[in-house]
């Protein structure tokens, strides 16, 4: 069961390949988009500028399209999880893929005052039933670090509040998964998350296996 892990020059591939191979997965980076075809799901890792997407050019985004098409399963992880919206006010011209609607924007500091970006531990709060999060105990906090923010929609999995502001922490639209939070940096929490993406990729092996 191989995974595609994106890597188009946006970082953090080592920490969330060595998380996945702590879990058993087996991920491989697909030199094009052709090799995509023979993943079994995606990960769209990231961290820094939404410019850094750019870097997946129209023949990426038709690729990943077309894996979706045939039910491929996809998470996204950060801004991986930014970039699978409309767009973002970091970089207006860059369009994102798209599947999710929306456009993500900067978090201001608020009332309070905090920094931005926004780095540290945070509290999830569920916004409806999701395998993704399966598991997870009330209160769960895990580990962010961002300056954008995706908006709340009917796809959204869970929330978190920062200056005042609350936007998507999760979404999942039984195929397209993504976290704004690093799973892989967030402990238990974290390894919980990316075990019920495994577990969603293999039940769907499973059932074209028959």
């Amino acid at each position: 069961m191989l995974i595609a892990l994106i890597d188009y020059g946006a970082g953090n591939l080592t920490s969330v390949r060595k998380a996945f191979t702590h879990l058993g997965a087996e991920l491989y980076q697909p030199a094009s988009p052709a090799d995509l075809a023979r993943a079994a799901a995606i990960v769209v890792p990231g961290v820094g500028h939404f410019e850094a997407t750019r870097a997946l050019t129209p023949e990426w985004h038709a690729a990943i399209r077309d894996a979706l098409d045939r039910g491929q399963p996809l998470l996204g992880i950060c801004l991986g999880m930014q970039w699978l919206f409309e767009g973002s006010a970091e970089a207006p011209d860059c369009p994102g893929l798209g599947v999710l609607e929306g456009r993500c924007w900067r978090l201001t500091s608020g009332p309070d005052r905090l920094k931005v970006p926004h780095v540290g531990w945070n509290t999830l709060e569920p916004a409806g039933d999701s395998s993704l999060l399966a598991g997870l105990p009330a209160g769960s906090s895990v580990y962010f670090t961002h300056s954008y923010a995706c908006p709340v929609t009917t796809a959204t999995a869970a929330t978190t509040e920062y200056g005042g502001e609350r936007f998507a922490a999760a979404v999942d639209t039984g195929q397209v998964m993504a976290v704004q939070f690093h799973p892989e940096k967030s402990g238990n929490a974290g390894l919980t998350i990316l075990r019920n993406f495994l577990a969603r990729v293999a039940a769907r092996a499973a059932t074209e296996a028959r």
